[in-house]
């Protein structure tokens, strides 16, 4: 790719301007498009690297930065949010939503370092606006629409953790031709699988056992609306394994198989005549 085909740029979102990493193959030719949304860490560099390898594939690829509104852009800086997971980690599962626990995991810190980790990790653990950035998506669906290099029916959504949860709240709230999930949270309520319009693919690691807690719930409900939906989970693997950044939670086996099984739905779904 050269340079001018890749860079940042910005779209009208429900609150602000939207920051978007956009990355397009080098022709003329309206191509299919994918919304890839970043994870918990926000839009880093390893999702800027996911955008590039679907524009190396054909497609034209926006990651939007979802923590970039003025509200969440402090509290959800990657550093804050890193510290927030560890320390969360560091705890017994039943621990993390004790606030004793919480003050005194965080004791080392200096007082405004740790005032500043408590509001990372109250929007970490359910705080974060999700139907308001739900809504940033469709804005970055109707940018991708707008544009002539993009193929306006056929357009799809990838994500990973936050963003696996993202990716099918999109696909519930706008017609998209296809949705991947890469071990995110279902739909709240996951009766809204009934609005989804394309086909929908779930990626999960066995390991993963907190998310996979609740996949019979989805499963159901796909079953129940009569949905395209396919699921693979691969044993080995647990949370983020496809992140080949994070050596501790990588696998590169299932990694590359997701990747490969992604890019044969998408040529299924995005790349057919309409």
């Amino acid at each position: 790719m050269t340079d001018d085909l890749s860079g940042m740029v910005s779209f009208q979102g429900v609150v602000s301007e939207v920051p978007a990493y956009l990355a397009r193959p080098q022709t003329s030719e309206p191509r299919p498009a994918v919304i890839v949304i970043h994870e918990i860490y926000g839009l880093v560099d390893h999702t800027k690297d996911v955008a590039n390898r679907f524009a190396r594939e054909g497609y034209v690829a926006l990651a939007p930065s979802l923590f970039a509104r003025p509200e969440l852009a402090k509290d959800m800086a990657p550093g804050n949010v890193a510290v927030a997971m560890q320390t969360m980690a560091a705890l017994p599962p039943e621990k993390r939503s004790d606030p004793e626990a919480m003050q005194q995991a965080l004791g080392s810190l200096p007082p405004e370092k740790r005032a500043q980790i408590q509001q990372t990790m109250r929007l970490t653990s359910g705080g974060i606006p999700k139907e308001s950035l739900t809504q940033d998506l469709v804005k970055g669906v109707e940018y991708l629409r707008a544009q002539d290099f993009v193929r306006s029916d056929k357009i799809a959504s990838v994500g990973f953790c936050f963003g696996g949860g993202m990716s099918i709240n999109l696909a519930c709230h706008t017609p998209l031709a296809a949705c991947v999930i890469f071990y995110g949270e279902n739909p709240s309520p996951v009766e809204l699988v009934e609005n989804i319009a394309g086909p929908v693919l779930g990626i999960y690691g066995a390991d993963d056992l907190r998310i996979n807690q609740n996949l019979d719930k989805l499963v159901a409900a796909m079953v129940r609306y009569k949905k395209d939906f396919e699921m693979r989970i691969y044993p080995g693997a647990a949370h983020a394994f496809f992140n080949d950044t994070n050596p501790r939670t990588y696998r590169e086996g299932p990694a590359r198989e997701a990747w490969e099984r992604v890019l044969r739905f998408y040529r299924r779904t995005l790349q057919e005549t309409s």
